[in-house]
């Protein structure tokens, strides 16, 4: 078993090592073997799979380091005679670069310690990676040298960022550029040099994207795809590029763990510098000072986020990615308030202090109580996708559901409703807010009450469903009147209200329909009930069970597709009557005369002393 795994883990692509050529050509695929082995044993298993492979591989070649004491043995060109020797310095820089990636990816991060361990691991798999670039240059097809050096560029590039012939030769060019881009990743200097190398690793992966099978390009595209962010990185950090976009936050790919956290810090960084010139919040027409660094940077944070969602890229956002980009609006304005209400505890009795600490704690709430609204809206966009268009494995949405989200939207405009109305001294805009409110609850109410009478209806409660269509069309309607007449006029809401009047007109018609055809069709169910109808009950079938009818191929199951109960043994069992013990009644007892028996029964001697105390 084991030899087998050993013969699978060293396929090579061209040449047999027992070759009789003077100088024989070995050929690796170095991208996909290393994808391999991290899909198959993951990141933290990688460094251990690594080892037990090398251990095989010293054995199998011979090339161990002495017995009792050990005796280093360095690996040139003349000992590379097969292509499990370049095996051998490609799994030792991977395991290498997996242990440094495992120290990397620590819950807490790496401390001060570990970060210097970190690097000199990333040393170490750089100076295995060179060597494997250097000796598939000599010994390697032109596909396999040109791999082996892109991937010793990427691990420069990648230490630099955390501490901050033919095609075949391309390869080792390949894997040895990864290795040197991690290296300096790591060390967070040379950014220009990071950038050369990283842009270099990318033109060879494009290029290697064009040949080869398919699985090999779609590995090249995928490491184009994570080389991408890294390279808008370094032009961020030398200065070429003056905004660092959000996006790279929400970006996915094993090569982008490494890189997020640092990119979560700089926007640290760029937010408390921003949050110094931040003085106030603006909203309804207050303004409202904000004094605590903390209140700031939250505040700043939530405004960055929502930039993503209404942004000119947010119609490309999926749904799950605004959803967890929602969840981290409501953190960082929840982390605002808690600020904001220490303040407020620790402010004392100075009346003005007050006054602004509780104005911005309303006006935070109010923030956080429409971008609310605006992720249950989200939810019912979703929750109606999913009751027209069904996929497979996929549960439909029930009406029911459609109308606890919009109880919860009608909860969430009456509770911001309430808190702007609170005060007593109200701005124009604090009034024109309110009156959108009452026109967003009037437009939820019909769309309620719309997907109320669904529900009804797939019920099969007709006259229900009719009245509740007619009521979300009144409303709609009256909806749309007051929308009309109002300043601000929401496009969007008026197309679908529009869109709702509609459907409800249609499914009203569709409901009255049903209940004529209904009371078309009573007379007739009724009178064929009537006649299947039998005083005696003869023409009913008499069920028997399982054990009754041995004799007699029958199911006592049923049809698949029949919903029968089976009729296996009827449980629990009936009642019968068994035979008990008799009682018997002793009244003789009472009426016999026994013998005396005194005669027979011990009789005391007593003596003088106890006659006289008798």
């Amino acid at each position: 078993m084991g030899k087998e795994n050993q013969v699978s883990d060293m396929q090579i692509d061209g040449q047999n090592s027992n070759s009789d050529h003077a100088n024989p050509k070995f050929s690796i695929n170095v991208l996909q073997l290393l994808k391999t082995a991290q899909m198959q044993h993951g990141l933290r298993h990688d460094r251990r799979y690594c080892t037990a492979r090398l251990r095989r591989l010293y054995k199998s070649l011979k090339f161990t380091h002495g017995r009792g004491k050990y005796t280093r043995r360095s690996i040139s060109e003349s000992t590379v005679t097969e292509v499990r020797f370049l095996h051998m310095i490609l799994y030792t820089a991977e395991r290498a670069w997996s242990h440094a990636m495992e120290k990397r990816q620590l819950p807490d991060g790496p401390n001060a310690r570990q970060r210097i361990y970190l690097i000199g691991r990333l040393r170490k798999a750089v100076k295995w990676a060179t060597l494997f670039s250097q000796l598939c240059a000599i010994k390697g097809d032109s596909k396999t040298s040109l791999e082996a050096e892109v991937g010793s560029l990427i691990m420069v590039f990648m230490l630099l960022f955390i501490s901050i012939g033919p095609l075949w030769q391309w390869k080792r060019n390949a894997y040895a550029s990864y290795m040197k881009g991690t290296l300096l990743f790591e060390q967070d200097q040379n950014w220009d040099t990071a950038l050369k190398h990283f842009k270099s690793s990318r033109a060879v992966y494009e290029e290697l994207g064009k040949y080869g099978d398919l699985e090999n390009q779609v590995l090249c595209r995928e490491r184009v795809e994570e080389l991408e962010p890294s390279i808008r990185y370094c032009l961020h950090k030398i200065g070429a590029s003056n905004s660092l976009t959000p996006e790279l936050l929400h970006m996915e790919g094993p090569a982008l763990d490494l890189f997020r956290a640092k990119l979560e810090a700089v926007m640290a960084e760029a937010r408390s510098q921003q949050a110094a010139s931040m003085t106030e919040f603006h909203w309804l027409g207050h303004r409202f000072p904000i004094s605590n660094a903390k209140t700031r940077v939250s505040i700043l944070k939530a405004q960055d986020l929502e930039k993503d969602l209404h942004g000119p890229a947010a119609d490309s956002l999926p749904a799950e990615k605004k959803l967890a980009i929602f969840d981290k609006i409501f953190t960082a304005y929840h982390e605002a308030r808690s600020s904001i209400r220490n303040d407020l505890v620790t402010a004392g009795s100075a009346g003005n202090m007050k006054d602004d600490l509780n104005g911005l704690d309303k006006a935070v709430s109010a923030v956080l109580g429409e971008r609310t609204i605006e992720r249950n809206q989200l939810l019912i966009r979703i929750a109606k996708s999913k009751l027209t268009k069904q996929e497979k494995n996929e549960k439909a949405t029930k009406p029911e559901e459609l109308v606890r989200l919009y109880d919860l939207l009608l909860q969430n405009v009456a509770d911001l409703s309430d808190l702007v109305s609170s005060g007593r001294d109200r701005k124009p805009e604090e009034v024109s807010f309110s009156e959108e409110c009452a026109l967003k609850s009037l437009a939820f109410r019909a769309e309620r009450c719309f997907y109320l009478a669904k529900s009804y209806s797939s019920a099969g409660k007709r006259t229900e469903a009719y009245a509740l269509y007619g009521r979300a069309r009144s409303l709609a309607d009256d909806a749309l009147q007051k929308l009309q007449v109002s300043s601000d006029k929401d496009q969007t809401l008026i197309k679908d209200l529009k869109m709702l009047y509609n459907d409800c007109r249609s499914n009203s018609c569709i409901e009255h329909a049903m209940v004529l055809m209904e009371e078309e069709k009573a007379p007739e169910n009724l009178s064929q009930k009537i006649s299947t109808m039998s005083l005696t009950g003869a023409h009913k079938k008499v069920e028997t069970y399982l054990m009754e009818k041995l004799d007699v191929y029958e199911s006592a199951v049923g049809g698949s597709n029949v919903k029968s109960v089976p009729r296996i043994e009827a449980f629990p069992p009936a009642f019968q009557t068994i035979s008990r013990n008799p009682i018997v009644l002793d009244i003789a007892y009472n009426f016999v005369d026994f013998p005396s028996l005194e005669n027979r029964m011990k009789k005391d001697k007593k003596g003088f002393i106890s006659r006289l105390w008798r």
